[in-house]
Formats: C-alpha cells, sequence, structure tokens
C-alpha cells in the first residue's frame, strides 16, 4: 500500500493507445498531396490502421521486449553441426511480421505504392526501427533483381509478398522471402571497388563459387543476399540463397554479430564465404551499377527512417509540455519551451514533408523526376539523418530527467538517431555523390533547380537562398573541400521549397527565417520571438 507521500502528480499520461498516422499532420497533408484521389481512400484505411497498431500499448511494449532481448548467434547445434543460426525475441518475430503485412516490401506490387510506403515505413519507425532493416532490404533489392528477367520472376513475388514465412527454407517452398545485403570489406568500407571476395565460375552458366568475407552483413536471417565479388571481368554483382534447392544450407559462416550503439534488435553480422553457391546478378565487371537503385532505395529509407525518429522524438516531448506544469503554468505555454518545441517541430516537418516528395518521384518514374531523384536523394541523406540526433538529444532534454530515464523511450531513440547518417554510405559518402550528379549529370541539377523554382516570389529568404545557392554552383574552386556545406544548402532550399508551396504560412515563415534568413542560432530554441510559434507546435501535438 503506498504512503500518502506516494501521490502521482504532475506526471503526463502515458502517450499511447492512438493513431499515429492520423496524429500526424504534416504526413497526412503529405499523403493527400502525394497520391491519386482514386487511391486515397484504401490508403487512407491501411494507414490509419497500421497508426492505431502502432499507437497501441501493446505493440510498445513488444518494441521494449525486442530491444532487451537482443538476438543471440548459435554457430552450431547440440550435436556439433554448423548451424550458423541467429535466435531472436518472439516480439521481434511479431513485429517484423507486422511490418511484411502492412507492405513494407510491397512497393513494388501496386499503384501509388512508393507513397503508401513511405508513410508506412514513417510510422512504423516510431514503434521499433531495427527491424526496418531487412523490410528495406528486401523493398530494395527488387531493381537490382529486374536486372535478370529470370531472377525477378522467381523472387520479386516472394520479396513483395505481404506473408511473413520466417523458416528457411527453398525460395519455391515460400510464400514470403526477406533480403540481405553485403557489399562492405574490412579492408574496404565504403570503397567497395577494394574488395577481395572472389567469384569463380562453375559449370552452369551464371553460377559462381564465392570465397572471402563481408565485414558488415544486413539481416543474416534473410532468405538471399545481394553481394558484391571479383569475379573474372570485375566486380560484379551474385545473389547468394541461404537455403539451396535440394533443401541443404549453403555456405553462410556467421563469424560474429556486432555489438552496436543502438539498433540492438536487429542482427548485424560478419559472414565468411568458403565455396559459396551463388548466381550472378547482371553482367561481370557491372556489379555497382547493377545495385546503384538497391543503395538508392536503401538511402531513401535512411532520409524515411530518420523523419520517423524525429517525429517520434517532436510527438513525446510536446505531449510531455502539454501536462507538465513548471512554475505556474503548462511548459507548452512557456515562451522559451514554446521556442524549443516550435524548432524541433519545424525540422520534423521539414523532413517528412522532403521524405514523401522523394517517394512521389520514385512513383512517378519518370526522367524529370528520376534526374531530380539523382541529387536530391544523395543531399536529403546527408542533410536529414545528421538532424536527427540532435532532435533526439533536444526532445530528451524537454523531458529533463525523465528523458534520461530508459522507461521514456528517449534513451532508445537517442541511440538509434546516430545509425541512417551512418549505413548506407556517410556522409562525405553522400556529399561526394552529390558532386558527381552536378559534375556528370547535368540534367539532374536542371531537374533540382526546376522543382525549387516552382516556389520562386512567394518568399524573399528562400529567393535569396537560391540566389545563392546559384553564385556557389558557379564556383568550382575546392568544390570537394566544400562539398558538405553545398549539399547542406541544396537540401535546405529544396525543404524551404517545398515547406513554402504546401506547409502553413507559419510553418514555411518559421523555417524560412532560421534556416534561410540566418535569424536563427546553431541550438534548438532561438527562432525569432516575433513568428507564430503556438501554432507551430500545435501543428505537431500528437492528437487524432
Amino acid at each position: 500500500m503506498a504512503g500518502r507521500t506516494h501521490t502521482v502528480t504532475n506526471q503526463p499520461p502515458p502517450l499511447a493507445d492512438y493513431d499515429l498516422f492520423g496524429a500526424d499532420r504534416a504526413l497526412t497533408a503529405a499523403v493527400e498531396r502525394h497520391l491519386d484521389p482514386e487511391l486515397l481512400d484504401e490508403a487512407h484505411g491501411d494507414l490509419a490502421a497500421l497508426g492505431r497498431a502502432s499507437g497501441s500499448a501493446q505493440l510498445q511494449e513488444w518494441a521494449v521486449q525486442a530491444n532487451e532481448n537482443p538476438p543471440r548467434l548459435r554457430t552450431h547445434d547440440r550435436h556439433g553441426h554448423r548451424v550458423d543460426e541467429v535466435d531472436f525475441h518472439p516480439a521481434w518475430h511479431r513485429l517484423l511480421g507486422k511490418g511484411v503485412a502492412a507492405g513494407l516490401t510491397a512497393a513494388w506490387a501496386r499503384p501509388g505504392g512508393h507513397v503508401r510506403r513511405a508513410a508506412a515505413f514513417l510510422v512504423w519507425t516510431q514503434v521499433e526501427a531495427g527491424n526496418l532493416c531487412p523490410l528495406s532490404m528486401t523493398h530494395a533489392a527488387v531493381p537490382a533483381l529486374r536486372t535478370d528477367p529470370d531472377l525477378a520472376a522467381e523472387w520479386e513475388p516472394r520479396l513483395t509478398s505481404m506473408v511473413y514465412d520466417r523458416e528457411l527454407r527453398p525460395a519455391r517452398l515460400k510464400a514470403g522471402a526477406l533480403f540481405g545485403m553485403g557489399m562492405t570489406e574490412k579492408q574496404g568500407g565504403s570503397d567497395v571497388r577494394a574488395n577481395t571476395t572472389a567469384a569463380r565460375p562453375l559449370a552452369e552458366e551464371g553460377t559462381y563459387e564465392l570465397t572471402g568475407h563481408k565485414w558488415f552483413c544486413s539481416a543474416p536471417m534473410s532468405d538471399g543476399f545481394l553481394v558484391l565479388a571479383q569475379a573474372p571481368d570485375g566486380l560484379t554483382c551474385f545473389l547468394v540463397p541461404r537455403v539451396l534447392e535440394d533443401g541443404s544450407r549453403n555456405v553462410f559462416l556467421i563469424q560474429r554479430l556486432k555489438d552496436k550503439l543502438g539498433n540492438r534488435s536487429n542482427a548485424s553480422s560478419e559472414v565468411e564465404f568458403d565455396g559459396t553457391w551463388t548466381r550472378r546478378v547482371g553482367e561481370e565487371g557491372h556489379g555497382v551499377r547493377t545495385i546503384i537503385d538497391m543503395v538508392a532505395a536503401t538511402r531513401l529509407d535512411c532520409v524515411l527512417g530518420s523523419a520517423g525518429l524525429m517525429r517520434q522524438a517532436v510527438a513525446q516531448a510536446v505531449h510531455h509540455c502539454t501536462y507538465r506544469e513548471a512554475f505556474g503554468a503548462k511548459l507548452v505555454d512557456k515562451p522559451l519551451m514554446r521556442n524549443v518545441l516550435a524548432d524541433l517541430a519545424l525540422e520534423s516537418e521539414a523532413a517528412t514533408t522532403l521524405a514523401l516528395r522523394l517517394a512521389a518521384a520514385c512513383d512517378d518514374g519518370g526522367e524529370q523526376e528520376q534526374a531530380l531523384l539523382r541529387i536530391a536523394v544523395p543531399a536529403a541523406k546527408y542533410w536529414v539523418t545528421k538532424r536527427c540526433t540532435p532532435v533526439a538529444v533536444e526532445a530528451a532534454e524537454c523531458l529533463g530527467g525523465n528523458g534520461y530515464v530508459e522507461e521514456s523511450g528517449l534513451p532508445r531513440l537517442v541511440r538509434e538517431s546516430p545509425l541512417n547518417s551512418i549505413w548506407e554510405g556517410a556522409g562525405n559518402v553522400q556529399a561526394l555523390d552529390v558532386l558527381r550528379a552536378l559534375q556528370r549529370e547535368p540534367q539532374a541539377l536542371g531537374a533540382y533547380l526546376q522543382e525549387v523554382g516552382q516556389a520562386r516570389g512567394a518568399d524573399h529568404r528562400l529567393d535569396g537562398a537560391i540566389k545563392d545557392l546559384l553564385t556557389e554552383l558557379a564556383d568550382l574552386d575546392g568544390i570537394e573541400g566544400r562539398a558538405r556545406r553545398l549539399t547542406e544548402r541544396l537540401a535546405l532550399v529544396l525543404q524551404g521549397s517545398l515547406l513554402v508551396r504546401f506547409a502553413p504560412p507559419e510553418v514555411a515563415d518559421a523555417f524560412c527565417a532560421s534556416r534561410l534568413g540566418g535569424d536563427g542560432g546553431a541550438a534548438f530554441g532561438t527562432l525569432p520571438h516575433t513568428l507564430d510559434l503556438a501554432s507551430v507546435v500545435e501543428r505537431a501535438r500528437p492528437v487524432s
């Protein structure tokens, strides 16, 4: 029995049992903007169902369980046979199954699939980000496999299936399959052309034997993996099935699981190939060209994942401050706290708006939209993922000491927040990729300028930022050393142009003033006090 001194007061109720999709005004508006009207009713129904499930106390508990019980490597069975299996907590399988059933691998199989999936991905990130790795790899493998019609016919229906089949068995016996990826090696990292894994041709056309290692192999319990290896004619893409056609296990030796800062529920591994059977994907020597669309898809998922983490951090912070009182008033009504929350909300909405615009470009598939993606994806991946960590940390600070306690959920967001900036090419890789697009593909810059130009004349600070950007693009001296600065400006101008066109005036005004007009500080909570910050915060409040 609690004593009289243990009465709990001035604590916010749990943020649970609400619709994560419906409560996100920026996200719902983006879906309505980018989906054809005839698809909206079905998409809204699916996303609302996912949003309600994602906001439930039950799924939040599964997320905690999956993270408190990380995967364990089991190299041998009790008889001493090599099995190379990874054991997961049941909560992991429940979450992964729901992610598959929600269509997070099915974008290629339905109209408007990329926008619908992007919205679902952003919502699902807020539940538990670890299980998104196999979902992302599986989704992204489809364009690479399409370079080989026979492989695509065999695998694509299983990869885009909405059935989660966790058993390891031949693909022909499965209703659904998941894919992983292994490109980096310890001596090369992002420089995949330094890979030393060797592929020796076998008698059957298109089949090879692999020998080598992968320093990072994502989702090692998947049904298949796309890997890069050196064939006789150069770096080539290969498909490594986990189980061979006769039901025997392929040689896939898991050496260890990585002990990571965050993403604890997900298994990332080091693997060895020693006479591993594989099939070639694409032409010999064209490995990077074959896998480049997969990389672009996973990079967009990094943007979506960071946008989702930011949204959940901001939702938690605004929710807490809406109920918590200090010095005679609700925290949300205190001018300085309102400034902090509004600043965080701007970052979250800008990330969401940009991410859904890129997903819409994927659905469009036209030449102009593909050219835009060539610059916009690496620029967004660079900037949005880098903003995630400071947003998560500042949101935790809004909760005070409560935000430093594991039960609040904020520490898990903070640990997860750097991941998307590091994975799939860290910051310098993205900035240099932007430079390559600018130098080699003039149509990409043309598509970018046409996109941001649609907002010209609507805000003088945006107009000035576009002019300054053009001046910077005209100066090629020391361009590599300025690549990060240039990439940041490209991303901010694109975000600003989208918010000016589509966001409420108070949001666009605050973003342009602080991010483009120089009227903001280096820390959150330094917005001009004359802005309509209360409306910005209210828009971010998680209520359906």
